[in-house]
């Protein structure tokens, strides 16, 4: 069996390489390839393996990206650390998947589905796997829980008024006055908070919807924001953050 692992993290392409042998020793890798574009332009260059093996995110996009580019006729197993509600769209469509950790058994299982059905996708089904991966539900964090002085603390996302950088640490101002610094970057913050109601207006500031008093046309485009608690605050929406910013706030 040749076979191909698209993979860009070297640890789990080593893990998975490790499985294989164990379970087919006569099983030949082929090669490792950690992006979408590396990915399209071996497999046009090279006679289709037996079986792919395949991440989801890879370093530069989706890994279903490379149906679009190039045919795919050998089959495909996906390799996912994505959660239950997503691999309903593997198991609609009959797709063999490993779930992160890989554990020797599920390897062995999913072969064994691949050998049986021979099943290779066709542009339909990748459109459709692909869309329902993209609309999934997304569950954003309700609260924190720090520790603060000598205890601990759950604050609720509804307390927190806005969110600053200063002097490289990272503070929850909350509705009460009180400010925390937390364990996160502005960058983690961003990704774990409801865009619905938390926007990152630029590399220092996220703020709630509610926390905004005034905003005010500033020089080149920008704006300049007052928040209600603090009116000292310097807040300023760079000219390339302010379509965003504008649509977010027209929502």
């Amino acid at each position: 069996m040749n076979y191909l692992i698209i993979e860009d993290e070297t640890h789990n392409a080593g893990l998975l390489e490790s499985l294989v042998e164990k379970t087919n020793p006569a099983a030949r890798l082929l090669a490792v390839l950690p992006t979408v574009q590396e990915s399209v332009e071996w497999l046009e260059a090279n006679p289709a393996p037996d079986i792919v093996f395949m991440d989801i995110r890879l370093a530069d996009g989706l890994s279903f990206e490379i149906f679009s580019q190039v045919k795919v006729s050998s089959p495909v197993v996906f390799t996912t650390a994505y959660d239950e509600y997503a691999l309903q769209a593997f198991k609609v469509y009959g797709v063999a998947y490993l779930l992160k950790p890989i554990e020797k058994e599920e390897l062995r299982e999913a072969l064994e589905k691949v050998k049986r059905l021979q099943q290779k996708l066709s542009g339909d089904e990748v459109d459709a796997i692909m869309e329902m991966f993209r609309t999934r539900e997304k569950t954003y964090k309700s609260r924190f829980l720090l520790h603060y002085r000598e205890t601990y603390k759950v604050i609720p996302v509804e307390e927190i008024d806005y969110i600053s950088l200063e002097h490289k640490n990272v503070y929850l101002h909350l509705l009460d006055g009180n400010s925390i610094a937390v364990p996160y970057t502005l960058e983690e913050l961003d990704e774990q908070l409801d865009p619905q109601f938390f926007f990152r207006v630029n590399r220092q500031y996220i703020l709630h919807i509610n926390s905004i008093d005034s905003i005010h046309k500033y020089f080149n485009d920008k704006a300049k924001i007052f928040l209600k608690r603090n009116r000292q605050a310097e807040v300023i929406v760079s000219r390339i953050k302010m379509p965003q910013f504008k649509l977010w706030l027209d929502r």
